[in-house]
């Protein structure tokens, strides 16, 4: 099946490598020339485990190409994905369509046979038949039909996520996109992955239900773990215990500094958005947002307290600043938030991450950057552990101990079992929850 995917950021570059990997042809497209040529040349522009690779050995069969052309990669398509940003529209917490309703204009204007165009991008409720308004005006008698196919993709594992998916959601109306869709991912279907059919309306709203459903566990977990701390319990046992129960699940259930990176961020504050043009108010969501914004200011008062009250003059070594590992995206990662209230409180920050700087070094200034753990901790007076990335799990803390000027450490992630970086020399510990 020939595949146009419009847009090569994180979605679209994922999402249209693995169709060519099924054995589709593939067209991604961008109106950024530059990256086109990096992507042609095997340059991957973000950080994905696997997907360097996996475009490498596409590209060399020949089932995957990129260009700056649209109008030449929707031409004979029988898919055309739209997967561009859909980013919170600033003032107001919608999320800005304004990619999403260009692309339908130009697809409208392109198509020369009938395609089912997919909004892979996660859209607002009744996105979908807006887009098959305008490609409607721009193009009357264009045969085409829409279907919504929202990605739950999570960055560090995408490719995996994408091959062996929980389920495949497809909203469509009539029988020939259904066909089409079913199609398209057949090579799931044959390994016994669930398709979930339904309306565009549905559709639409389960990736937003499913997003806010999740940030709303993380952020449940990090509301119990400040009561741990007042009350004496151990929130990584209360999560243990809660995550046994099947109705309940141990996913999500890790106290930390809140949630951030590309989706729970964004789509939560659309969905409240739209709870509240639809009068019928997300007030779950809405605490959710604002609960997340204070456990990132929490973060900072255990540093500050760590530190006796004061970070003029102390320099405090920092873990990780990606929202999470096996990725480079800072977009909300609690870092963005935690630093800079250091660095305006007077404190020097010295900072490693193994894939964050790239983007780090222009959202964060004023910190400075070295290549290990060992070296951020020289000398400093605080260790503060802010992404769990695999190298930071197994550090050698007797050594970290030594290289400080103040031996202690404020663990965001709880990486760390309190007596064993007692033991290593560290004076003093705090974790999340504990």
């Amino acid at each position: 099946m020939r595949i146009a995917m419009i847009g090569t950021g994180y979605v679209g570059l994922v999402s249209g490598t693995c169709f060519s990997d099924f054995g589709h042809d593939v067209i991604c497209v961008d109106k950024d020339a530059a990256k086109i040529e990096r992507l042609r040349r095997g340059e991957v522009p973000i950080f994905e485990p696997g997907l360097e690779a996996l475009l490498a050995k596409n590209t060399a069969a020949g089932r995957l190409s990129f260009t700056t052309n649209l109008a030449e990669a929707v031409d004979g398509a029988e898919a055309v994905f739209i997967a561009v940003g859909t980013p919170t529209r600033r003032g107001d917490g919608h999320a800005d369509l304004s990619y999403v309703m260009a692309a339908a204009a130009e697809i409208g204007q392109a198509l020369t046979g009938y395609a089912v165009v997919v909004t892979k991008s996660t859209v607002p409720v009744g996105t979908n038949r807006k887009v098959a308004e305008v490609i409607k005006a721009t193009k009357p008698d264009a045969a085409f039909d829409v279907a919504s196919n929202p990605e739950f993709l999570r960055e560090g594992a995408a490719i995996d996520d994408f091959m062996h998916p929980d389920r495949v959601v497809v909203g469509v109306e009539t029988e020939q996109a259904r066909k089409l869709m079913a199609e398209l991912y057949r090579p799931l279907s044959l390994r016994e992955f669930p398709m979930v059919y339904t309306g565009l309306e549905s559709a639409e709203m389960i990736k937003y239900a499913a997003n806010a459903f999740l940030a709303t566990k993380i952020t449940f977990i990090n509301e119990i773990a400040a009561l741990c701390e007042r009350v004496g319990a151990d929130v990584k046992a209360v999560a243990k215990g809660m995550g046994m129960d099947g109705r309940i699940g141990d996913k999500f259930l890790h106290a930390g500094p809140g949630y951030g990176g590309s989706c729970f961020p964004k789509d939560t504050k659309a969905l409240a958005r739209i709870g509240q043009d639809h009068a019928v108010p997300m007030q779950i969501v809405e605490t959710v947002i604002k609960v997340n914004d204070e456990v990132k200011r929490r973060m900072i008062d255990k540093i500050v307290d760590l530190c006796d009250g004061t970070l003029r003059e102390k320099t405090i070594a920092v873990l990780g600043v990606t929202f999470k590992p096996n990725t480079d995206d800072m977009r909300d990662a609690p870092s963005l938030t935690i630093i800079p209230a250091l660095l305006g409180a007077g404190a020097k920050v010295r900072v490693t991450d193994p894939q964050g700087r790239h983007e780090g070094e222009a959202l964060l200034p004023g910190v400075k950057w070295v290549d290990s753990p060992y070296q951020a901790a020289m000398g400093a007076d605080l260790l503060a552990m802010m992404t769990e990335w695999n190298e930071f799990r197994g550090l050698d803390l007797a050594k970290l101990a030594r290289k400080m000027a103040v031996p202690q450490m404020a663990d965001l992630r709880n990486v760390y079992d309190p007596a064993e970086v007692r033991e290593a020399g560290f004076a003093r510990y705090v974790g999340i929850g504990r």
